[in-house]
């Protein structure tokens, strides 16, 4: 059952977003050649010990029983690498692409996000990867405050993907969040057999979600390496990853996970 959040409630999950945020900054300033995605995985596993906030991904348990749980603060996901990739002494080189996706709670309630970055200068080709995948969280932002099912959303937005010749993957996809990290509803980013039927849900002011678009330069489908946690695209083709916690608020759609206000930087600074 989907449970719609309260003001109160959204507020308190924006604190959360904004140290998700803040991690993300602390990784847009560290990416570069030569540095490890251990060393970044570290960086910001510092960061939310220093908030006393709780990294959601850290001992995650896997899907299957008896496989080992997710070791690491954040998903370090490298080139052909879609999702779930384990941070490691591997440095990373000019050229490259890195998805990261990190996750905390704080006082409670839980903030999720992820972005793709550039090492040094990339192949035009994977730019544009990333500027289709970054402007279909973009859309889905925008879509949010104009239509009235879920389901309209991601016609659209698989739409877009497809119109710029990348495919969208179909095996991982959002979801609600709250007071834990993966709650109802099931966020696709594409028409899913669920949004056909009772899987589909209405845009209401309180539901939060996290909006996460994964896009393939080649074939949609992965596979799972021997860590069993790293999902690769079969073909070995580049991927990347954007995601956003996103309220919707009696405004319209609001990221919980995006940059601080004016006034929210006030408050910040003030504290």
């Amino acid at each position: 059952m989907i449970q719609l959040k309260s003001q109160r409630e959204i507020a308190l999950m924006r604190q959360a977003g904004l140290a998700v945020w803040r991690a993300h900054q602390i990784v847009r300033a560290m990416v570069a050649p030569g540095v490890t995605t251990e060393e970044i995985d570290a960086a910001v596993a510092d960061h939310f010990r220093e908030l006393g906030a709780t990294p959601l991904f850290y001992r995650y348990p896997h899907q299957d029983e008896g496989k080992p749980a997710f070791p690491a603060v954040t998903c370090m996901s490298v080139n052909e690498e879609v999702v779930h990739g384990i941070p490691k002494n591997r440095a990373l080189k000019e050229g490259d692409i890195v998805s990261v996706d990190t996750g905390c709670r704080l006082h409670g309630w839980c903030g999720d996000s992820a972005w793709t970055y550039a090492v040094g200068r990339i192949d035009p080709k994977v730019q544009k990867l990333l500027d289709v995948t970054e402007a279909t969280l973009d859309l889905a932002v925008e879509l949010l405050a104009e239509k009235s099912r879920w389901s309209q959303v991601a016609v659209e937005l698989a739409r877009y993907v497809r119109q710029n010749r990348f495919h969208t993957v179909e095996c991982f996809v959002g979801h609600g969040i709250g007071k834990e990290m993966h709650e109802e509803p099931q966020v696709p980013n594409f028409l899913s057999r669920g949004l056909r039927g009772t899987g589909d849900f209405r845009i209401s002011p309180g539901l939060v979600i996290a909006v996460e678009p994964m896009v393939n330069m080649g074939t949609k489908r992965v596979k799972l390496l021997r860590d069993q946690w790293t999902q690769v695209t079969n073909d070995g083709s580049p991927s990347a990853h954007f995601e956003h916690t996103i309220a919707i608020t009696e405004e319209g759609p609001t990221l919980l996970t995006a940059a601080p206000t004016a006034k929210e930087q006030q408050v910040l600074a003030a504290g």
